[in-house]
């Protein structure tokens, strides 16, 4: 198996911001494993970027992915501002 990079060391974020920007990034990730062709998903881009259901699945994903991470973080309860 082809060793790849470790893009996740950890749930943890420092705040709900990078953690939402994690929850995009594992999103997207995602997709290139289901994927793998960078071709075939830039061809069906458009397609998906004017279809509304496919956005809202796609923002659905994303706050599934957030929800794992907030918990994993306590939902930064013991964030010092």
């Amino acid at each position: 198996m082809e060793k790849t990079e470790n893009y996740l060391p950890s749930l943890i974020t420092q705040t709900p911001m990078e953690g939402r920007e994690l929850a995009i990034k594992l999103s997207r990730k995602s997709i290139a494993v289901i994927q793998t062709d960078g071709e075939v998903r830039k061809r069906l881009r458009h397609e998906y970027a004017n279809d509304t259901k496919q956005l809202i699945a796609s923002a659905q994903v994303i706050a599934i992915e957030f929800q794992t991470i907030a918990a994993a973080n306590n939902y930064w309860r013991n964030e010092k501002n």
